[in-house]
């Protein structure tokens, strides 16, 4: 039974969607659509006992520019929660912008938040704490292959099969669906980070050229691929030379950045075909002819649908605005919530129920 105070909570309070991810946090919010896209950094002043200094695009401009006792963080790492206070901290800091932008009086809003399918129910209570902790009413949690699912469009409540690769900072979700459930899902710990690390690594091997993470993420969506590209292009890429010691640019190309970010595709797609090689016969017949969608910023990556398509034999494509298909999906959620709050999963009193 709803009491008349939650009823009129319900009524008035703000309904939020977050894709709280390694690489960027969205927040979706009823109505509104996106109003929040921010990296997930925050900065933190450790003398004064880890208070907060700035978060999302601001402390990300920071990293690597900072006096020794500002410490730039990301309090998510493969897609779980590593700082939980900071996390807090940060969850509090978009909620409370979401809700300075919608002018809604009752400031404790209901939440969805995402999260990887494979977390620990240890990992799923972290996410739930702080977001309640962060000042939520209400807080559920959605799987995000779901989440991502839903936002995509795609017709996960039919009998006939879908299929999404989530590939986003921390974590690659891979997920098969039919009658509204997951039949087969994947959850690995190589993504948009990684890939990122991988150009690291190629820059230090091959020229022994030390480059920072934005260096590597900026070459990776400008020059990266998957596939051959009609037009292979080049960048110029600076760091610090590893023998000299000194500052050193080297231009590299679009093939070189390719052949660094081969190891984390290759895992990719192992895991697309490994999850297609257990999806029933009859639902594989349904994904050839509807294709297998991606999401996520790492599913934008230049020729990654084109490679995926070629090494399974099924069409891919990318989802429209692939970056937000998770806080979109959430948002959906909390539009529709009697008819699809059964996607949810949940935790009431210390225990999970489904």
């Amino acid at each position: 039974m709803v009491s008349p105070l939650d009823w009129l909570l319900g009524l008035f309070s703000l309904d939020v969607g977050i894709d709280l991810g390694t690489a960027n946090t969205l927040v979706s919010v009823r109505g509104k659509g996106i109003v929040i896209n921010e990296p997930s950094y925050v900065a933190v002043d450790r003398k004064r006992g880890n208070q907060v200094v700035s978060v999302g695009r601001e402390a990300k401009l920071m990293a690597g520019k900072v006096p020794k006792n500002i410490q730039v963080i990301r309090p998510l790492r493969d897609g779980v929660i590593a700082e939980f206070e900071i996390t807090e901290a940060m969850l509090n800091y978009f909620i409370t912008k979401a809700h300075e932008q919608s002018f809604v009086p009752i400031p404790r809003p209901r939440v969805v938040v995402g999260i990887p399918s494979g977390v620990t129910e240890v990992e799923k209570r972290a996410v739930y704490d702080a977001t309640m902790e962060a000042g939520a009413r209400e807080a559920h949690l959605i799987e995000e292959p779901t989440a991502a699912a839903v936002g995509a469009g795609l017709p996960i409540g039919e009998t006939r099969g879908s299929m999404i690769v989530d590939i986003g900072g921390g974590t690659t979700e891979v997920a098969v669906f039919s009658l509204g459930g997951i039949v087969i899902s994947r959850s690995i710990r190589v993504a948009g980070d990684e890939m990122d690390e991988d150009i690291v690594q190629y820059m230090r091997n091959k020229y022994n050229l030390l480059i920072g993470e934005g260096s590597a993420e900026k070459a990776k969506i400008e020059i990266g691929s998957a596939y051959a590209m009609v037009e292979e292009r080049t960048m110029v890429l600076r760091g610090r030379n590893l023998i000299t010691g000194l500052p050193e640019s080297r231009e590299v190309s679009s093939i070189e950045i390719r052949e660094a970010l081969q190891p984390s595709v290759e895992i990719i797609v192992d895991t697309v075909r490994d999850a297609l090689d257990e999806t029933p016969p009859e639902l594989v017949a349904d994904l050839m002819e509807s294709g297998i969608c991606l999401a996520g910023g790492g599913g934008q990556l230049n020729g990654l649908a084109e490679r995926i398509t070629r090494e399974v034999n099924i069409r891919t494509w990318v989802a429209e605005d692939a970056l937000t298909c998770v806080a979109r999906g959430a948002g959906r959620i909390l539009e529709d919530y009697d008819n699809l709050r059964r996607l949810l999963v949940g935790l009431e009193r210390g225990s999970t129920h489904h």
